[in-house]
Parts: structure tokens; C-alpha cells; sequence
């Protein structure tokens, strides 16, 4: 039986990316041990969903620890020397730092960084050079490297960090696809009728959406900015916010003020079932300076809303311009206002382009599709490590 050691920092990535898979390569006889800062409650509630997994708690530090960075990679080593995995799949920064360090010291044939995201690219100064000598160093001691959409693949090669024989994107991009029957989208008009209720939005008020955490590097700001001068045209209209309210700090403290104060700013702080919400929602924003990949982009265009983002090559590769929504300058609120009022006023545009945003994401995010691809590779990798051995 082939092994396949995963490492994520926080057990929430398990949640969110990992366990769509773990039935696929129980199914393959694929032997899976996953590794992240849990505790015992959630450690028992995995193996209680899935008994064929093994599970190695390790308490990674968040930020940065000098000391706590050189234990995660020793108990790390050590732990991947005595198991003898065939593969180890590391994501999210902190994990990959750690994993890249101590599978390549305990020569894993095969070392998967599934690069959903860089950090550095929102940072400046010295912070952004050390950062970013980082991102290389977890490219360079990785075998194969998964980023999770065709723009960042792309900019990586460019920027020097791996060439095309050792990355890859799986399919069309992203970490999971989409479960379609979760996003039906001939529900959306009863969707949108239950939220618009339950948070007292006239029927005929133009809502406008995101889907996302608070924070300067979401492009915050300027989604709010933008609102505002949107209210003169569009008084009625509603800002349909969805995400917690987390990186307080990084905004400014008006545009924080602002958005605590507003009530036409509607705040659900974090959901599970984000598709409801996404339903009544006429225009979907996303103006964040970074993204691995942008799976809301996606979850907006299968509820058929036109979606409007920034020209970051994470975000953008999860839709079409022109053909399902609009790309945007960074930091540009202006961008925003333009585009949004352009589909408010021009509803049957709006229309069309939803409907051919479900069509793209029928034809190129299907999680059905995606779970066939992720195991064809994934085999193929395995296939890399035993001629390896």
C-alpha cells in the first residue's frame, strides 16, 4: 500500500481542502496520515468520519518563532524518517516552510507543495525580500509544486521560482472544485428571497456582494469607498457582506468605522452555506490585492451573479472577462463604482453574463471532474516515487 503524508498548519485546511479526497484515496488504497496543529477533540471527530486515517498531532507555531520553527522541523523529520511515506503534500505558509525543510532532510521521494497562495506579494521593504526568499526556498526544496490557478502558475515561472517540468495546475485550477449540487442554481430565486428576508432587503434594492474576510489586503477599502459613491446613484442599494470580521487592525480607522456604523453594510460574519447568500446578490466583488486562487469567483458564477475582480492572476483565473463578469485595477475604487453601476443599469447584461458564468464553471470546476483529475495525479506521483526509490 502506498503512503501519503498531508501537513497543513491549522485543522481548519483539513476541513476546507482536504477532506474531499480522503474517501478517493481510501478508494485507491492509498494510505493517508494527515499532520496539523489539531486537538484531541477534533483529532477524535476525523477518525470518527474517516477511520482509515491515521493522524499526528503537531503544534505548529503561527507567525514567527525561530525556536518554535527548528521543533516543527526536527519532530517533523523525525517523524517522516520512521514512517517512510511515498509522498508528502504540504500547503499553507508556516507548514510548507517546515515540511519542504524536513522531507527533503528525510529524503521523501516525492515533496507536493500545493501553492495556494504567497504571502509576500502584499508586503514591502525587507519584510517582502525575506518572505519571498522564503516562497523560493519552499519551491526549491519541493519536487513537484501544485499552484491552484493557471495566472499563478504563470507568474511563478516568470519570477524564476520553478520551471515547467516540476509544476503543474491540475485541471483548469483551484484546490477542489465545486460540489454543483450544493450550488444548484435552479434554487436561487427562493435562495434569494429567504436572505433578502431574513435581513429586511427590499426585493427591488440593488444588493451588491462579497464573500470574504475584513482586511485591507481584500480590498477592503476600496470596496467600501466605493459603496459610498455608489449610494448617490443607487440609495436603496445594500452592501451583502459574508466572511468574519477578522484583521481589524490592518484597515484604517474611518474606513473601519465606516464599515461598523453603516447600516446598509449587512455583516453575516462567517456562514456554511454561502450559496444562499451569493443568491441574492444582483453584483459579486472581489478587489483583493492577493488570492491563490479566488473559489468564490467560482461559487458567485454558479448562481449565475456576474462577478467583478481584480486583475490579480489568482482571481482572474477563475473567470472570463468580458464573458461572466469584469476585471479591475488594483486599489482602484473608481473601477469598482464603473463597473457596478454599469450591470445595475444594465440588468439584461448582468443576466447574460451570469448565465455564462454557470456554463463556465459547469465546464471547468465540476468537483465530479475534479476528483477523477486530483486522483489520476496524484497515482501519477505515486508512480514517481517508486521508480524514485
Amino acid at each position: 500500500m502506498k503512503s501519503i503524508c498531508i501537513v497543513t498548519t491549522m485543522w481548519s485546511s483539513i476541513n476546507n481542502w482536504i477532506k474531499p479526497f480522503l474517501n478517493e484515496y481510501n478508494e485507491n488504497d492509498i494510505k493517508v496520515t494527515i499532520v496539523c496543529n489539531m486537538d484531541e477533540s477534533y483529532e477524535a471527530e476525523l477518525k470518527e468520519q474517516f477511520p482509515f486515517v491515521n493522524t499526528y498531532p503537531i503544534a505548529f507555531p503561527r507567525g514567527i518563532s525561530v525556536m518554535g520553527s527548528v521543533k516543527s522541523v526536527l519532530t517533523l523529520k523525525k517523524f517522516l524518517k520512521k514512517n517512510s511515506f511515498d509522498l508528502i503534500q504540504y500547503s499553507t505558509p508556516n507548514a510548507s516552510i517546515y515540511s519542504s525543510l524536513a522531507s527533503k532532510m528525510a529524503k521523501v521521494p516525492v515533496r507536493l507543495y500545493c501553492q495556494w497562495g504567497m504571502v509576500y506579494v502584499t508586503m514591502h521593504g525587507i519584510k517582502r525580500k525575506v518572505f519571498k526568499m522564503l516562497e523560493k526556498m519552499v519551491c526549491r526544496f519541493s519536487t513537484n509544486i501544485q499552484p491552484d490557478s493557471v495566472g499563478n502558475l504563470e507568474f511563478c515561472r516568470k519570477e524564476g521560482f520553478y520551471n515547467e517540468e516540476k509544476s503543474e495546475v491540475i485541471w483548469c485550477g483551484s484546490a477542489k472544485g465545486l460540489d454543483l449540487t450544493a450550488f444548484d442554481v435552479t434554487k436561487k430565486e427562493s435562495y434569494s428571497r429567504e436572505i433578502r428576508q431574513k435581513y429586511d432587503i427590499p426585493a427591488d434594492a440593488p444588493v451588491v456582494g462579497f464573500v470574504g474576510r475584513l482586511g485591507r489586503e481584500k480590498g477592503c477599502h476600496e470596496l467600501f469607498d466605493a459603496f459610498k459613491t455608489l449610494k448617490k446613484d443607487f440609495p436603496a442599494a445594500k452592501l451583502l457582506f459574508v466572511g468574519p470580521i477578522e484583521k481589524e487592525e490592518t484597515m484604517a480607522p474611518e474606513m473601519l468605522e465606516y464599515f461598523k456604523t453603516c447600516d446598509d453594510i449587512i455583516k453575516t460574519d462567517r456562514v456554511t452555506n454561502v450559496e444562499r447568500f451569493i443568491s441574492a446578490m444582483d453584483v459579486f466583488v472581489l478587489p483583493s490585492y492577493r488570492e491563490g486562487f479566488g473559489m468564490s469567483v467560482v461559487e458567485a458564477a454558479a448562481m449565475e451573479v456576474p462577478v467583478i475582480v481584480t486583475k490579480y492572476p489568482g482571481p482572474s483565473s477563475a473567470m472570463i472577462d468580458g464573458v461572466n463578469g469584469y476585471t479591475i485595477d488594483i486599489g482602484n475604487a473608481d473601477s469598482i463604482v464603473d463597473k457596478v453601476s454599469y450591470l445595475l443599469n444594465n440588468p439584461e447584461k448582468a443576466a447574460e453574463l451570469g448565465k455564462n458564468g454557470r456554463k463556465y464553471v459547469e465546464e471547468s470546476y465540476d468537483q465530479r471532474v475534479f476528483k477523477q483529475k486530483y486522483m489520476e495525479n496524484r497515482l501519477k506521483l505515486l508512480r514517481q516515487a517508486e521508480e524514485k526509490k
